[in-house]
């Protein structure tokens, strides 16, 4: 055999045998793939998740039908240079979250309030979002009237405002609308509400957006309107810079909104922030599918957790879930600016002058309680 062939022939069997070997070897296990939130839920998981991560439901001195938060957009310009988009919203209170969704972009939310009046509310947003195909659309469903002419896609929040003050609400809208609502609700979507949710829907619809239509304000129980901004300016009004970021404030921004409704991403839970499951089984939910809690719309909900002795175990349920140096607190304060503030932090002022501040959930979830310190779920706070 020739020097040539033997050395042909030694590469054939060297390459027999590497093929060999592939073959035969074990395969290695698959490194388990980072998960991710979901582009979209299923009715029945979307309705299991509302169910299963809420608590039974409490109450407040106000239906809260809107937000009485007349500077609340003013942190946005500062907190799209902390908050990643892309990530999970959590929030409290009605139509403000939109707001704020509509500007940080998450993937996904979850809307946590002790009322589940507050859950209803949500499922009749959700409901007429989905219904309607556009601003104009979905505000004359809400408040019971016709669509008014001429409002195409470029027009202003004023302009829409405007022309439905020229439209009267009808008893017929209101009608055709309520059974609308829960037939989406009900059929389209499968979802088993509970007799209260039939009849909160109607409470919402009837009492907040039929009766008092777009001069809808904040209200205390048993003491009415208390000089809070109307719906109309809560939309209108602007950044403190000139920009108007309402969920309504352009189609761009309500078609957002509308898709993450369609999509079922928007999941309202009842439950209390200093509760044992909610909050909790949120945290654990996005640990889950390995992202992190982007942002956390308090409004003024941590002066309850400290008049009620709930301030530690709600520190112990934030500390529990999954944060990054992005994470921000969204919170509310009377009369002050629109500053990083302190971690429930306070001031004097009226209601029409609430504003918003901003602050870094890692930080201050360390030190709102001693660092050695574990709550009675056994949950350590962050270091």
């Amino acid at each position: 055999m020739t020097t040539r062939r033997r050395l042909l022939v030694s590469l054939l069997l060297i390459g027999g045998l590497s093929a060999a070997f592939i073959r035969q070897a074990p395969a290695r296990p698959a490194q388990a793939a980072s998960t991710a939130l979901p582009a979209n839920l299923g009715d029945q998981e979307f309705w299991r998740l509302a169910e299963t991560f809420s608590e039974p439901g409490g109450t407040f001195h106000s239906d809260n039908f809107v937000s009485n938060e007349g500077g609340f957009q003013r942190v946005i310009p500062e907190l799209l240079t902390r908050a990643r988009p892309g990530g999970l919203y959590v929030g409290v209170g009605p139509e403000q979250n939109f707001t704020y969704m509509a500007a940080l972009r998450p993937r996904m939310a979850f809307i946590l309030d002790i009322r589940r009046g507050n859950l209803q509310e949500h499922l009749l947003y959700k409901a007429l979002m989905e219904m309607s195909s556009d601003r104009a659309d979905f505000l004359a469903r809400l408040f019971s009237r016709d669509r008014p002419a001429g409002l195409g896609p470029t027009a202003t929040v004023e302009a829409i405002f405007g022309a439905l003050d020229s439209v009267r609400p009808t008893e017929a809208h209101y009608r055709a609308n309520l059974k609308a609502i829960t037939d989406w609700l009900t059929k389209k979507h499968g979802f088993a509400l509970h007799p209260e949710d039939i009849e909160g829907l109607d409470y919402i619809y009837k009492t907040a957006f039929f009766a008092d239509g777009p001069d809808l304000g904040y209200a205390l129980t048993g003491r009415g309107r208390v000089g809070s901004p109307s719906y109309a300016e809560l939309m209108a009004v602007d950044d403190g810079a000139g920009k108007q970021r309402s969920y309504l404030a352009t189609e761009e921004s309500f078609a957002f909104i509308k898709q993450l409704e369609s999509r079922n991403l928007i999941v309202p839970v009842v439950g209390d922030f200093a509760g044992p499951q909610a909050l909790r089984a949120i945290g654990k939910y996005v640990r889950d599918h390995g992202a992190t809690v982007g942002a956390f719309y308090l409004s003024n909900v941590e002066q309850y957790l400290r008049q009620d002795g709930k301030w530690d175990t709600f520190c112990a349920n934030v500390a529990s879930m999954p944060l990054d140096p992005s994470s921000t607190f969204i919170r509310s304060v009377r009369g002050g600016g629109a500053g990083r503030g302190n971690f429930g932090g306070g001031g004097r002022g009226s209601f029409e002058m609430f504003t918003s501040s901003l602050g870094d959930m890692r930080a201050d979830t360390r030190a709102c309680a001693a660092p050695s310190r574990r709550d009675a779920a056994g949950v350590e706070m962050v270091r």
